[in-house]
């Protein structure tokens, strides 16, 4: 894609956001997520990520790089590599005399059939356990190139179905690391994806046969990890709530 035909374009949506009657909100609770229709008909994503709190705003302008710019940085390592993720465009920063401001990612809009979600949620797809180990094997693929995507979780991956087999694109990328990886640290990988047992034994079994290693070694890590986040998330909530409880009590 060449930049320079869309960066003025893009930058007049971006400005006028609060009033573009055409956008489509994809998401909105932490960070803003919307679709948009360039002139030529091209359909873009923009993702304004959250003000950051003073701490990071400082970190994201003289020590750390922004969420944005490691949202693009890390589509290029993607795309270079040949995994899939919708084609980045580019990345903006405004800063202010105490550091980062506001910060967006754009990228292409990739139509898909349905996330990883959909296979938690509806186990009467017809090629459900198929897709579940499709997906395996890309992820085994992710980690031989040393790819450990920190948030692979329920609704970071896109899925097309394509004349038999499928198509994965990950989203949500500012979270990643490219080094070689533990074979712990590979099963670790799955444990946000879901919380049901028959999936685990199936991307136990599919990565079982991808690796080589035995899959009730697999299996037992696997689920472990899995309950072990879970633990950790409704632990987080609980105390989350009661935070909010006692705030609304003095107030």
């Amino acid at each position: 894609m060449e930049l320079h035909k869309y960066r003025e374009e893009i930058a007049k949506i971006i400005a006028n956001q609060a009033n573009e009657n055409s956008a489509k909100t994809l998401q909105s609770d932490r960070n803003l997520v919307t679709k948009h229709t360039l002139g030529d008909g091209r359909e873009v994503v923009i993702k304004a990520f959250k003000i950051p709190n003073l701490i990071n705003k400082i970190a994201y302008r003289y020590f750390r790089k922004s969420k944005a710019k490691r949202s693009f940085e890390y589509a290029s390592k993607l795309k270079a590599l040949g995994v899939g993720t919708p084609e980045p465009i580019e990345y903006i920063e405004n800063f202010n005399w105490l550091g980062l401001r506001t910060s967006y990612y754009i990228s292409s809009f990739v139509a898909y059939d349905l996330t990883y979600r959909e296979l938690t949620t509806d186990f009467e797809i017809p090629d459900h356990e198929d897709i579940l180990r499709a997906f395996t094997r890309f992820t085994f693929y992710l980690h031989q190139k040393d790819i450990n995507f920190l948030d692979h979780s329920p609704g970071n991956t896109l899925i097309n179905r394509r004349d038999g087999s499928y198509d994965f694109y990950l989203v949500d990328l500012n979270r990643m690391e490219f080094q070689p990886m533990s074979f712990e640290t590979r099963i670790k990988n799955f444990a946000k994806l879901t919380i049901h047992k028959s999936m685990i034994e199936t991307m136990s079994d599919e990565y079982a046969k991808c690796s080589g290693e035995s899959y009730d070694t697999i299996f037992n890590l696997m689920w472990n990890f899995t309950q072990e986040f879970q633990n950790k998330y409704h632990r987080k909530r609980r105390l989350k709530n009661k935070i909010l409880f006692w705030r609304k009590k003095k107030s």
